[in-house]
C-alpha cells in the first residue's frame, strides 16, 4: 500500500467503523474520535510494511482503548483518594447497551464487542486481547451471563 495514497483510503475506508468500535469499547465518543485520530497517526507511517493495514489499525485503535481505560483507573483511584467520589462524571448519555457494556469488566467488554460488533473470529479476537481462544470464550461466555442479567433475560 502506498504511504500517501494509502493512508487517505484507508482513512475513508474505516475511520467511523474505527470511532465505532471505539466508542463500544470506551462509552465515550468524543474520546473515541480521539483515541482513534492518534492510531492513524501512529500507524500511518508504517503502513506501506504492513500487509493487512484495516488489521493493523484495528489493533492500534483497540490497544489505544485499552490504554486509555487503564490511565482512567488510575486518575479515578487518585481522584478517589483526594475527593472520596467514586463516580465518573460522563458528559453524554449513552443508549442502554452502551451502559450495560460499560459496565461489564475490561477484557468481556472488548471481547463481545470483537466478536459481535466487529465480527472477529475468536482466534483473532485471542490475538489482540493477548489471551488463548478458550479465554476469549469464557470471557464472552461470561459476559453475555452478565448482560443477560443486566437486561433480565436469565433464561436465554
Amino acid at each position: 500500500m502506498a504511504a500517501d495514497g494509502g493512508v487517505e483510503v484507508l482513512f475513508r475506508s474505516s475511520y467511523v467503523p474505527m470511532v465505532r468500535l471505539a466508542t463500544f469499547l470506551i462509552g465515550r465518543s468524543e474520546v473515541a474520535e480521539e483515541l482513534v485520530q492518534d492510531a492513524f497517526v501512529r500507524v500511518a507511517p508504517k503502513l506501506s510494511y504492513v500487509e493487512a493495514p484495516a488489521a493493523y489499525l484495528r489493533v492500534a485503535v483497540v490497544n489505544a482503548c485499552r490504554s486509555w481505560q487503564r490511565k482512567q483507573g488510575r486518575e479515578r483511584s487518585a481522584l478517589s483518594v483526594l475527593a472520596g467520589d467514586r463516580e465518573q462524571m460522563v458528559s453524554d448519555r449513552p443508549c442502554e447497551l452502551t451502559d450495560a457494556l460499560a459496565r461489564l469488566r475490561e477484557r468481556q467488554r472488548a471481547a463481545i464487542v470483537l466478536r459481535y460488533w466487529e465480527d472477529l473470529p475468536e482466534a483473532e479476537i485471542a490475538e489482540l486481547l493477548g489471551c488463548r481462544p478458550g479465554t476469549v470464550k469464557s470471557l464472552l461466555s461470561r459476559g453475555l451471563a452478565a448482560l443477560r442479567h443486566e437486561f433480565g433475560d436469565d433464561d436465554a
